[in-house]
């Protein structure tokens, strides 16, 4: 029901929660955001697995990735209006409901489209949660420990990505690939059940702000058209291809005027006014470019061990997951000293830490062992809370507590993109540069070049003949080319983290909590 000048109780923010109702709010939050993220990179794993069961190719089966990352992408943004329209708990406890269903509707698909249809579903239930859980555990927790809030809810965040190409493939190898989506359904309706238990008698105001369809209509398709056109621009060539050209285009044009309609437009969709603050300006900002390099770190690295290095899933999930140990350890010390801490400070250590180890990374070459391996995504650990927990309090610095969820969702919405982007381009860089190391390693073998030569002359000695032995030379200079082109991709992310940090420190102190003053 819309909120009347008379609801002078329900304008009076509630109590913060204390003691067993606040610790299990946070678990049921957190196990919800950690199921959305997990989603996100679950199936990534299981879709062979998924493709030859629905008997479809291997690429046909990333549809059930992009779908979901399409609809999630566009309900991102959507979240303030939900949230006004509705209420945060009953759009948080809806969504959560949503995701639940259609994962369960996804685990019982017996063809492509049907499953399609499902992870669409799915992905937009997920849109509103993750930032709604944000803005759910901020306005319940007692202004003091909001630090610890944002700690743990950065955490999920980022260890859900790290652990769900583990679990899937354990799941997977184990079980069946419909239980990646069964496992949803205990999770999240003892999420739904917790959270409006508790917070059923705590709703937000809500007002009926009427639909502006035309925002939304150029957020769908200009959003639709940019996540069809990053996941599929690498299998066409890029704009090359006139179908991803078209799309790109469309995207252009689309976003352009979203952007124009929504400055302007009397009840926006999509918040863009909140880019006026110079704190959510900058922590945006550098959170998108952030994650567009550690996202590109955290995609590469598994395929060059799964395709250069002969990886298995299992092993590439193993050689990843050191990074979430140190992440884990020091989110909660530095939730509860945030305080005490110049954020800009702590974001730039966590820059130099990721340039650290990302030209660390750059220097290993085709014969690096596994421990060797493991301990720059060891030591990465250390500065993944201090990128993501300070820029959260960055953004949300002196916003009214009735914007938080605009901001959470359109910042989310920002990530989201900065990682699609960041696939998409990490990939072809990769790729290409493999080829362009490719062709300068192999004019090297030729006749002119005597180890060349001699090399040849001892693989025939050895039984292969002249073709087969040009075959293995072949396939070594793709391994060395694809390291080299690794490295010059974890180069490149070091310089970016590198670049990062004179933005950091255009924001304004004082960082205090939403609803604290902040500079615009």
């Amino acid at each position: 029901m819309a909120a009347t000048p008379n609801d002078a109780v329900s304008a009076a923010p509630p109590k913060p929660l204390h003691g067993g109702p606040l610790a299990l709010l946070t678990i049921a939050v957190a196990f919800s955001t950690f199921m959305e993220v997990l989603d996100m990179t679950i199936v990534n794993v299981a879709v062979p697995h998924i493709a030859g069961s629905l008997g479809v190719s291997p690429s046909e089966g990333t549809w059930t990735i992009s779908s979901y990352a399409l609809a999630s992408a566009i309900m991102q943004p959507l979240t303030g209006w939900l949230a006004r329209r509705f209420g945060e708990v009953k759009t948080f406890v809806g969504s959560v409901l949503m995701f639940v269903v259609f994962s369960m509707l996804c685990g019982l698909a017996t063809s492509m489209p049907m499953l399609v249809i499902g992870r669409l579903l799915q992905g937009a239930g997920s849109g509103p949660m993750v930032a709604l859980s944000l803005t759910l555990l901020l306005s319940n927790y007692p202004k003091e420990k909001q630090g610890i809030a944002l700690a743990l809810w950065a955490m999920t965040v980022v260890v859900a990505p790290i652990f769900g190409p583990i679990l899937g493939g354990w799941l997977t190898d184990n079980f069946s690939w419909p239980w990646i989506f069964y496992i949803n359904l205990p999770v999240g309706l003892a999420a739904a059940v917790v959270t409006w238990g508790l917070l059923r008698k705590r709703e937000t105001k809500t007002y009926k702000a009427p639909i502006d369809m035309i925002g939304l209509l150029l957020l769908v398709v200009g959003v639709g058209a940019l996540q069809f056109m990053l996941d599929n621009g690498n299998d066409h060539d890029w704009f090359s291809s006139p179908m991803i050209l078209t799309l790109g285009l469309v995207a252009l044009v689309c976003l352009t005027f979203l952007i124009a309609w929504e400055l302007h437009a009397k009840h926006p969709v999509v918040d863009l006014s909140l880019f006026r603050q110079r704190n959510f300006t900058v922590g945006v900002i550098s959170l998108s470019l952030g994650m567009f390099a550690f996202f590109g770190i955290n995609v590469v690295f598994p395929l060059w061990l799964q395709i250069t290095l002969g990886y298995t899933a299992t092993w590439a999930g193993l050689a990843t997951a050191p990074v979430g140990i140190l992440a884990f350890l020091i989110a909660p010390v530095l939730g509860k000293n945030m305080h005490r801490l110049d954020l800009r400070a702590v974001v730039t250590f966590a820059f130099l830490v990721f340039a650290g180890t990302a030209y660390w990374f750059s220097t290993f070459d085709s014969s690096a062992s596994f421990s060797a391996l493991v301990v720059p995504r060891f030591v990465m650990g250390l500065a993944i809370p201090c990128f993501f927990i300070p820029l959260n309090q960055v953004y949300l610095s002196g916003l009214p507590v009735d914007q938080i969820a605009s901001a959470s969702g359109l910042s989310n919405f920002c990530r989201t993109i900065g990682s699609s982007v960041s696939t998409a381009i990490m990939v072809t860089l990769w790729q290409h540069r493999g080829e362009s190391h490719h062709a300068s390693l192999t004019e090297y073998v030729s006749p002119g070049h005597p180890a060349a030569t001699e090399f040849i002359g001892q693989l025939t000695h050895g039984g292969l003949s002249h073709t087969q032995s040009l075959g293995l030379i072949d396939q070594l200079l793709t391994r060395e080319a694809l390291t080299l082109a690794v490295n010059d991709v974890f180069w490149a992310c070091a310089i970016l983290f590198v670049l990062l940090i004179p933005v950091l420190w255009f924001a304004k102190p004082p960082f205090g909590s939403a609803g604290g003053a902040a500079g615009h």
